[in-house]
């Protein structure tokens, strides 16, 4: 009987081998999935990293002043839908932060009501891969976000401003980590209802300085009830066009798998490299997408960059996840629960396809622990995480 640190493996030829982490040339956790394929128990995406709820900070208004210079020019480091944001030192407890500053445009189609939801949901949620927020002030009609600073920027400025050079572990990476927010919004975890986010897209998903991904953008976000997928909330249609769930666009019935369907564009992406809405293309980059996926020409959608580096399987995995997230029935898309795992699936095989190429020789161990690709393990033990 194998120990619970040891999986017993039978291959075609019943040989039977004990193998433990250590064993394998891998890492543990790799040998954490493989386990869990190994066994049947497949496990939800941790939510270690979740954090206590800690009451935001009041500044007052003339903090603000000092720490973006009277909100100078030269301390703008973006711009978006509720105003510009200022990179700025501020005075948290007994300790100099730098944070970004949130400034309400006047201008702006956003106002007091995303404001103050923005405010309530950060107050509540704590997660390693949302962006924390530090405080904020309300003076006479100015309404201002403090949140912690974040480097590295936004997913949309490297895929299509900067245009970074982005490895395909890195991006899937950012992408897993994502999701990962977004799991910890959907089931609640931390509050007594989970929150459906309305506005998931490439530039709401900010870069840590270690390349970590972080949520951010609360000003549309809805409370639903947990549990019940199927759920919906009745509410205006808002959100940005090319990521919009077509099914809350007609009906207005809002539910968490309106943010998957924005999650799987963002997917496609990061894959391709184009824009939700691209000036190359003459229809939107889903229908773009879709259209080459049908004739089963993946490499025209997958961003030159990164060609080379993709395991074919990994790829059409991949490719797969995003389909499943861009369905149009709402409840034939998975959980950002099965995405995240599905996700992790796919970064393990690739990490193992790389070990692959790299490794100068291989043992005979090494040779059977190649037989077994995520792939043998679903046929071996029938588990599946999309049907």
């Amino acid at each position: 009987m194998a120990s619970k640190h040891t999986v017993q493996i039978t291959i075609a030829t019943h040989f039977p081998i004990k193998l433990t982490a250590n064993d394998l040339p891998i890492s543990h956790r790799q040998y954490s999935i493989i386990m869990a394929f190994a066994t049947g128990k497949e496990s939800a995406p941790s939510t270690s990293c979740t954090q206590p709820s800690v009451s935001c900070r009041h500044f007052e208004f003339p903090e603000i002043l000092i720490a973006t210079e009277n909100f100078s020019e030269s301390l703008v480091i973006g711009r978006g839908g509720f105003g510009k944001v200022y990179k700025g030192n501020i005075i948290n407890g007994s300790s100099m932060v730098v944070a970004a500053i949130k400034r309400l445009d006047s201008m702006s189609n956003q106002g007091a009501a995303e404001f103050w939801a923005e405010v309530e949901m950060l107050s509540m949620l704590r997660h390693c891969n949302l962006v924390s927020l530090i405080g904020y002030c309300n003076y006479e009609k100015e309404m201002i976000l403090v949140y912690e600073y974040m480097p590295n920027r936004t997913l949309n400025d490297h895929l299509h401003e900067l245009h970074t050079p982005l490895f395909w572990l890195q991006r899937l990476n950012i992408c897993i980590g994502a999701g990962r927010g977004l799991h910890y919004l959907h089931t609640g975890t931390g509050i007594h209802s989970g929150v459906i986010h309305r506005d998931v897209k490439s530039s709401n998903i900010l870069l840590h300085e270690s390349w970590a991904a972080k949520i951010s953008d609360f000003g549309l976000s809805k409370v639903g009830p947990t549990n019940q997928p199927s759920t919906y909330v009745n509410t205006l249609i808002k959100g940005t066009f090319g990521y919009l769930d077509p099914d809350y666009f007609t009906t207005g019935r809002l539910t968490r798998k309106s943010d998957v369907y924005a999650f799987g564009v963002v997917l496609l992406e990061v894959l391709s490299r184009k824009r939700a809405v691209d000036k190359s293309l003459d229809v939107g980059l889903v229908t773009w997408a879709q259209d080459f996926i049908k004739e089963g020409n993946l490499k025209h959608i997958t961003d030159s960059d990164i060609r080379r580096e993709i395991s074919p399987k990994c790829l059409k995995d991949f490719v797969r996840i995003a389909e499943k997230c861009l369905h149009n029935n709402p409840k034939q898309r998975p959980t950002m629960a099965e995405v995240v795992v599905r996700l992790e699936s796919v970064l393990v095989l690739q990490e193992k396809f790389n070990y692959s190429l790299q490794a100068p020789g291989k043992t005979i161990l090494g040779k059977l622990v190649d037989m077994f690709t995520f792939s043998s393990f679903k046929e071996i033990f029938g588990i599946s995480c999309f049907s």
